[in-house]
């Protein structure tokens, strides 16, 4: 009996087993595992449709690829030293200068032109809602479709613009084989189908502006310069970034106007830097040129777009 007793008693003050705790995920891993996978099918297609074409093209970059030949083989960097010090040099800073030209020209008609139209029809009337569709009507107008129209616009014989021109007492222009016309006329193009989707674009932020604002500023005497200037430009400043990067990533990358228009001449003086790979690859049959060029127009893409976002942190303003 008192072996008995003593066994209860130990067993009474022994501890009681724990379960053994389950080996598993936990309930956030196995959440951002769930999250992973919803992108995977988009990182896919990344990897095979940005990613892979860019590390390809920089493979061909280190070939002698000729389109009339069968055969290639690897060369290094015998392209690239060609790109910066052979003959390519004199083509590449030339279609770098005009292409960066014609960026600041389509910039500067998006953004300055956009935001005075936008200014002056912020109204809420019926005939300015008329007004705003006719200006933004052009950005849905195929550029290619467009062109041929401005071929005919800027024709030296028969084009409207030469017709008016004339009729003041002026002497015609050759609008699209001169030097120093060529490249202002591509812009004109360009300024017709961006202007109104700038105004647009600063349309919809300038309603975005709280009016407690101007009425705020109006009570201190403020008037409308000031108020443009310290209250409507520093809270379209966001709208303004969108605007200056996806507005210079696109003119970069200029070509169908380019390309109907003047086919990059009069003497390469409109060969865009997107004109000078189409010629290295479907000209001249150099896809291994081309693809060089290629790949220093993409970093110098990238370069440009972080350093605009890394200086934009600290003079963006997102109050709304």
């Amino acid at each position: 009996m008192a072996n008995t007793s003593s066994t209860a008693v130990l067993a009474e003050r022994a501890p009681a087993s724990s379960p053994k705790k389950k080996r598993g995920l936990s309930a956030r891993t196995r959440s951002k595992i769930g999250d992973f996978m919803f992108v995977v099918p988009a990182l896919v297609l990344l990897a095979v449709f940005t990613y892979y074409p860019i590390c390809k093209l920089f493979q061909i970059s280190l070939t002698d690829w000729n389109l009339l030949n069968d055969t290639w083989k690897f060369v290094g960097l015998k392209n690239w030293i060609w790109l910066f010090t052979g003959t390519g040099a004199k083509y590449l800073w030339n279609s770098l200068k005009i292409t960066f030209l014609y960026s600041l020209g389509e910039l500067t008609v998006t953004i300055v032109g956009g935001m005075l139209l936008a200014l002056l029809f912020n109204r809420m009337s019926r005939s300015f809602s008329l007004m705003r569709a006719i200006v933004f009507m052009p950005k849905y107008v195929a550029m290619s479709s467009a062109a041929v129209v401005f071929l005919w616009i800027l024709n030296t014989d028969s084009g409207v613009l030469n017709y008016l021109i004339k009729s003041v007492g002026l002497q015609p222009v050759d609008w699209l084989n001169q030097k120093s016309t060529a490249l202002i006329s591509i812009l004109m193009l360009t300024g017709w189908r961006v202007i109104g989707y700038g105004m647009m674009i600063y349309l919809s932020a300038m309603m975005g502006i709280s009016k407690d604002y101007y009425e705020a500023s109006s009570l201190d005497g403020a008037n409308g310069r000031q108020q443009f200037f310290r209250i409507t430009l520093p809270l379209l400043s966001p709208t303004t970034l969108f605007l200056l990067v996806t507005t210079f990533l696109s003119s970069m990358k200029v070509f169908q106007s380019v390309d109907i228009l003047t086919s990059g001449g009069p003497s390469r003086s409109t060969e865009v830097f997107v004109y000078l790979i189409y010629r290295y690859a479907m000209v001249d049959f150099r896809m291994d040129r081309a693809a060089t060029s290629a790949v220093m127009f993409f970093l110098i893409l990238l370069t440009i777009t972080i350093a605009t976002m890394k200086y934009s942190n600290n003079k963006v303003t997102y109050d709304s």
